[in-house]
């Protein structure tokens, strides 16, 4: 079994977390991990990308492909770069800090841990494998943690990830699940980003029965979305239907004409956009308002990206099979299995390209939170589980 350096892995992460990339700010951290492959002699080039329809965001990843000289699978390793922005409450220093065997900052875990992961695997695997079979796609995206996933849904739209038997998304799936490491996500939650207004008629706060309330009309829906009827998976459980905001202002003394209600809507396999309609609309009418009302799901680039598809996958692929057991004889302990549930690109990996994708990473806590941490152990270990499993089914 070889061994990854601990030392080489926390100096990386650590480099990694010490440049600030709060999603839409990523150049300076997309820069060092272009020159990093470059002084370690593995080909690497920037992809950039300009979302022109909803952000105008012009955008980069860093796209690393390996060619091997015989036939053998595709394999895509995809992580993201951004993290979320600089939150209150932090006693660590968010930059990177390390307390016995955890390292603090903002992306230590998610997931700055799991790109560290799968670069020093591939510098390992280029080094000590001249000759392979198949193809490695390693993808080191941006905008993650912002909107419509962008970096990996332009590297999926622009065919430049095609072709793929197998992902590793390496997320901190034992992080994210609180699921002693290691642990296998086979699935995940999918969702979308909708509103509903509501168009009422407004008048004097003093006779509101001349007018029609319509942030009222939007309460009582608000309420009756607690009655959903939703479809029950026997993975990834059922989806859920989140209020982010309510907007309606009648003024100092007006009955408002106009509310919306912002949702976010997890989905499972079964559901789309057509059932959450129905179920609004089932919501409206057991809530008896008299306002008009428009559903709305958000606008996005392109129709792929338009929301999250949920997806599972068995566990008894073969490659799947492969990966599995790769995990269990290099952490010698066998890993738990579960879905995620909530959405990343790895929706874009496992419902898009037709191949099963696997979510596998470290342990941690505190993810999009103040005092975010990782247990540098369990980013050498995915670090050794990616370069063997790669070994595996590159070079047998």
């Amino acid at each position: 079994m070889y061994k990854i350096e601990k030392e080489q892995t926390t100096k990386l992460l650590m480099d990694l977390v010490s440049i600030e990339s709060p999603y839409f700010e990523e150049q300076k951290i997309m820069e060092y991990v272009y020159n990093w492959f470059q002084q370690n002699n593995i080909e690497v080039y920037i992809h950039e990308y300009h979302e022109k329809k909803v952000t105008g965001f012009k955008g980069k990843n860093v796209v690393v492909t390996l060619q091997g000289k015989g036939d053998g699978p595709v394999i895509c390793l995809n992580g993201h770069l951004d993290t979320v922005k600089l939150c209150n409450g932090w006693t660590a220093n968010p930059k990177g800090e390390i307390k016995g065997d955890k390292l603090y900052g903002v992306g230590a875990l998610d997931m700055k841990s799991g790109c560290a992961a799968t670069m020093i695997a591939l510098k390992a695997f280029v080094e000590n494998h001249k000759d392979f079979n198949g193809k490695i796609i390693a993808t080191y995206v941006s905008v993650e943690e912002g909107p419509y996933g962008m970096g990996t849904n332009a590297l999926i739209e622009e065919e430049i990830i095609k072709d793929i038997d197998f992902s590793i998304i390496t997320e901190p799936s034992s992080g994210f699940t609180g699921n002693k490491f290691p642990n296998i996500c086979l699935g995940a939650r999918g969702g979308y980003g909708l509103e509903i207004e509501f168009f009422g008629k407004s008048s004097h706060a003093a006779t509101p029965e001349l007018g029609l309330n319509a942030a009222e009309c939007a309460s009582k829906v608000v309420g009756e979305l607690k009655n959903v009827d939703y479809i029950v998976d026997p993975y990834l459980g059922k989806g859920s239907a989140c209020v982010v905001a309510i907007e309606s202002d009648g003024g100092a003394c007006s009955v408002p004409d106009y509310a919306k209600v912002k949702l976010f809507w997890h989905i499972v396999v079964g559901e789309s956009e057509e059932t959450i309609t129905r179920e609004i609309e089932k919501a409206i009418k057991r809530a008896n308002i008299k306002s008009e009302y428009k559903i709305n799901f958000r606008e996005a680039p392109s129709e792929g990206s338009k929301g999250f598809m949920p997806y599972t996958i068995t566990g008894k692929e073969p490659i799947a099979k492969d990966f599995i057991e790769t995990v269990e004889n290099i952490c010698e302990v066998k890993p738990s299995i579960s879905y995620f549930q909530s959405i990343g690109d790895f929706n874009y990996l496992g419902s898009r390209l037709g191949a099963p994708a696997v979510i596998f990473g470290a342990a941690g806590s505190n993810f999009h939170g103040s005092d975010e941490n990782v247990e540098l152990d369990s980013v050498v270990k995915t670090a050794e589980v990616v370069y063997a499993f790669l070994e595996k089914v590159l070079c047998s």
